[in-house]
């Protein structure tokens, strides 16, 4: 069937439009958490595709029926679990013109607009974060990916192990080599450090203080035990805003030790290194300075859909070391002239991401991202004050950004393992309602419930209702 792509895209685009418009609309009218079991969406559908053209009047109906129903509500006000990701209407925006260019920017001629564009909205990101010039940035899609390269740029920097050709196999009476991270590091390190040919045996994982932040003494002790046992010590990743508690490490303490041991030191600031744009949060990045890479991700606090994520290195030549390959059909004139992002990724295909950044930074200006961001700073102070106020709450974590961790501690259950019960069954029966979404995670052995505000359209009416809601289910499970 031949369409006049034109046309439709005119009279039928805004049959769309309309329903995302309708669907930020009613979104708080919208159950989070869908009320569904494990295969209910596809035994809606057919399990054939259809031989048949079909209207967009059809597909918009099924869309109502049969997916809305199905889906988990990131957008929705009252999403609080996990790092929620929110978009914004000039990301939606950004993501449609990049699906309308549908480029692939692997060289700069095969985008120059992507690649340069790529460029200069990292250097206004760098900026806003306080980052000198000698950091060099790229975008890939997730975190995982990012850390993925860091570690696989750090093996390459050794210089007498030639991994790169020779692969593990070829490694002749060379030490093994050792990552460190913290006991509350993201589970993308240890998947970095598979994919990267280290194992998960290569991964050390370094003791937390009680504000779960690596422990700078315990590393250097690690780093002297592994030394003296023929281990080569090669790589550290720092976590600002662990997963769990969002807990800052002391970067430059940590810094210090990998510039005397000669280690290269990767910061994963995927969550909680957007706040550092508010002046006042500048702080969560110090030592940064001294690191080799450090990785955010836009889409986690800065309101762009998934996904995005960035990458900054002061090594931009190992990093293309590490994955440049240049077969003859994918060589340029202007190779010499140019960024060819192809070279710093295992990626060639790339989508035109730099859109997002570009249309959300022009459209809210720094001061508007630093005004949003500071409030759920603030919302998130004010949710930590009410639970420590709390008779029926304890706080189990500090609160540096906009994460809360507690657990309700009713007078009558003493044992952990009752209160661990209580407490699940207190957040499964809240999520149950549709009315919110919160997360858990467990800490010193104690189920925590997680409570996170960065969602663009949280406002603090949303955050009282979610605590009211903890308060009138504590009441009642007791």
């Amino acid at each position: 069937m031949k369409e006049n792509t034109s046309k439709n895209i005119k009279e039928n685009g805004k049959l769309f439009i309309d329903w995302v418009e309708k669907y930020f609309n009613e979104i708080e009218g919208y159950p989070v958490l869908p009320n569904i079991k494990p295969g209910e969406i596809k035994e809606k559908l057919p399990s054939k595709p259809p031989q048949k053209s079909e209207s967009y009047e059809q597909i918009i109906s099924d869309l109502d029926e049969i997916i809305l129903p199905g889906v988990t509500h990131w957008n929705h006000p009252k999403f609080m679990a996990y790092f929620n990701a929110t978009s914004s209407d000039p990301g939606i925006f950004a993501e449609l013109i990049s699906a309308a260019f549908n480029t692939n920017g692997m060289l700069w001629k095969t985008n120059p607009a992507s690649a340069e564009l790529e460029e200069v909205t990292l250097g206004w990101l760098r900026e806003m974060l306080g980052l000198s010039k000698s950091f060099w940035g790229i975008i890939y899609d997730l975190a995982s990916t990012g850390t993925m390269h860091a570690i696989v740029a750090a093996r390459e920097s050794l210089e007498d192990y030639s991994i790169r050709e020779k692969g593990f196999g070829g490694l002749q009476n060379k030490p093994r080599l050792r990552l460190y991270t913290s006991e509350q590091a993201h589970s993308s390190v240890e998947k970095g450090a598979i994919v990267a040919g280290i194992g998960l045996e290569g991964v050390r994982k370094i003791p937390v203080d009680e504000y779960f932040k690596m422990i700078p003494i315990e590393l250097e002790k690690a780093i002297a035990e592994d030394k003296a046992n023929g281990w080569k010590p090669f790589c550290v990743v720092a976590t600002i805003g662990t997963t769990s508690t969002t807990s800052i490490d002391p970067v430059k303490e940590i810094a210090s030790i990998c510039k005397s041991e000669n280690i290269w030191l990767h910061v994963d600031a995927a969550h909680a290194g957007v706040a550092a744009v508010v002046p006042e949060m500048q702080y969560i990045l110090d030592g940064v300075e001294e690191a080799d890479s450090f990785l955010l991700n836009p889409h986690k606090w800065m309101f762009m859909p998934i996904d995005i994520s960035v990458l900054y290195t002061k090594h931009k030549g190992i990093l293309k070391q590490a994955f440049s390959i240049i077969p003859d059909y994918l060589k340029t004139d202007e190779d010499n002239e140019v960024v060819n992002y192809m070279d710093y990724g295992i990626q060639l295909g790339r989508r035109f991401r730099s859109l997002k950044l570009w249309f959300v930074i022009r459209h809210y200006g720094t001061d508007g991202l630093i005004e949003i961001i500071r409030e759920h700073l603030r919302l998130g102070k004010l949710f930590s004050k009410w639970i420590e106020e709390s008779p029926f709450f304890e706080l189990l974590a500090p609160t540096p950004l906009s994460t809360i961790c507690f657990r309700g501690v009713p007078k009558k259950i003493q044992s952990e393992n009752e209160l661990n019960l209580f407490n699940k069954t207190l957040m499964n029966n809240i999520n149950a309602t549709g009315e919110s979404y919160l997360s858990h995670t467990i800490l010193n052995g104690k189920f925590t419930i997680r409570v996170v505000i960065s969602g663009i359209r949280t406002e603090e009416k949303h955050v009282k209702e979610v605590f009211e809601v903890l308060n009138n289910e504590f009441i009642r499970l007791q």
